[in-house]
């Protein structure tokens, strides 16, 4: 069993005159111990790590954005997705070297406050937060709207719309699950993936040998580039929202089995795997239909792909692996928040109360309450389309910044800096990585840009009013 001893410089106060938490006493393979003997366990392995990163983004890439992207640009959005797979483990490499060295509970907030300061990290982690709580809500009315269409599909008619009900009920739940222990909700996301995975590749098996004429005719011909070139770089910053997934890992990295091995092979590896399967999903998609005929699918055009290739039967398949989709990115993405606010909380850039342990679960209960809660208030509105989008803004940001942290550290090189893993290529990985992530905030609408840039000046000012004198430096004693 590895144990890491350490301790950080951190000083000042907020205005509740809270100090930040001293470090972990102790980072074991088992446990991050603090001095008060409250432990936050590791119970999540590395299948439940792919589980997390695979889950959360499995979801929009397949069941919403084909039809968005062939409508864009054409066949060549198989392309788009290639790109932002790229652009994703660019960032996933740098991430997995800081998760090494840094195995702590808030990733990307955690990395960046302790190589860049507290004002940095402030931005990046309320951002983070309220990201993934928008996120969490986005998934949550697309869970019910899934449902209320697989309701629909069987036939059986309701007297009022249930899409926010549903949403709120599984919302609730999921909450109460993840205080109940992660290695529940950790069983519980593998199974949801496991099932989904297999669904995908028996579906996307046929797509496949059918686009090749084995069953059918062939794919529909098409020019690749049938809408140019430059609509495959716009539609990559549309659909990289479907990448965010993979820091998620990092974000619960202090329950992560074995960090030095797990954290590097459940992100790369969930990008890897993630990005094959929205290659295909589009290869297939556009296969069948030829991209106009899928462009004027929407949202549903995966639907009508199996409806397609197996009638009533693969639609409503289609239907059930998108309810679990959404129901996989949502569980992931409330455990994730939650862990955002228990990090803050430590650091006394929130009230301490959020980041109590429960004693029975061994869980942070109330930083699950500050993540359910909002998430909850966002999906009774029903409308999270454009807060959805501002998420992925404060994740292109957060991406950015973790790659200019690395080779910060690297650069500096502190004795407490000693990961188990190194990005190879340096500097040359983490720079078009952070270029990479801002350059992509370009191509977003501008009420995005401008949302997202009033909830990062909110955060800025939230930590000049609240906290304004704590610091926040890393050391790790060997």
């Amino acid at each position: 069993m590895s144990d890491q001893r350490v301790g950080v410089g951190t000083s000042g106060r907020n205005v509740a005159g809270e100090a930040p938490a001293e470090e972990p006493d102790a980072v074991t393979d088992d446990a991050t111990v603090h001095d008060d003997d409250v432990e936050l366990e590791r119970t999540i392995g590395l299948v439940g790590g792919l589980a997390i990163g695979i889950g959360t983004m499995i979801g929009a890439g397949i069941f919403v954005f084909p039809g968005l992207a062939a409508a864009n640009a054409g066949p060549a959005a198989a392309l788009s997705f290639a790109i932002g797979g790229v652009i994703a483990l660019l960032v996933a490499l740098p991430t997995s070297e800081l998760a090494t060295a840094m195995p702590r509970s808030g990733g990307g907030y955690y990395f960046i406050s302790r190589g860049m300061g507290t004002a940095y990290g402030a931005i990046v982690g309320l951002g983070l937060w309220l990201g993934l709580v928008f996120a969490s809500a986005f998934y949550l009315v697309g869970l019910g709207h899934y449902a209320t269409a697989v309701l629909a599909e069987v036939g059986v008619a309701l007297s009022f719309d249930p899409v926010v009900a549903i949403g709120l009920l599984f919302g609730a739940g999921l909450t109460a699950l993840s205080i109940g222990g992660t290695e529940n909700t950790a069983k519980l996301q593998n199974g949801v993936v496991g099932v989904l995975l297999v669904v995908l590749t028996g579906f996307l098996s046929y797509g496949v040998l059918d686009a090749v004429g084995v069953f059918g005719g062939g794919a529909v011909p098409e020019t690749f580039f049938s809408r140019g070139h430059f609509p495959v770089l716009t539609t990559a910053a549309l659909v990289f929202t479907s990448y965010l997934g993979f820091a998620q890992v990092a974000t619960v990295a202090g329950e992560i089995k074995r960090p030095s091995r797990n954290l590097p092979l459940a992100m790369v590896g969930s990008v890897l795997v993630v990005a094959a399967f929205y290659v295909v999903t589009i290869f297939v998609a556009t296969s069948a239909f030829g991209a106009d005929r899928l462009g004027r699918f929407g949202e549903t055009a995966m639907v009508e792909v199996a409806r397609e290739f197996l009638g009533l039967p693969g639609a409503i398949a289609i239907l059930g692996a998108g309810l679990l989709a959404t129901f996989s990115s949502a569980n992931a993405s409330i455990l994730s928040a939650s862990r955002a606010v228990y990090a803050l909380s430590r650091d006394a850039l929130l009230p301490r109360r959020a980041s109590e342990i429960n004693l029975r679960y061994g869980t942070p209960h109330v930083a699950l309450l500050a993540a359910g809660g909002p998430i909850l208030v966002l999906v009774a509105t029903g409308q999270v389309e454009l807060l959805a989008e501002v998420a992925s803004f404060l994740h292109l940001i957060m991406y950015g910044l973790i790659c200019v942290v690395m080779i910060v550290l690297r650069r500096r090189d502190p004795t407490w800096y000693a990961p188990s893993y190194r990005v190879p290529g340096y500097p040359v990985v983490p720079g078009v990585g952070a270029l990479a992530s801002f350059g992509l905030i370009a191509f977003m609408q501008p009420a995005s840009i401008g949302v997202g840039v009033a909830v990062m000046i909110t955060s800025y000012l939230w930590y000049r009013y609240y906290a304004a004198d704590v610091t926040l430096k890393g050391a790790v004693r060997q």
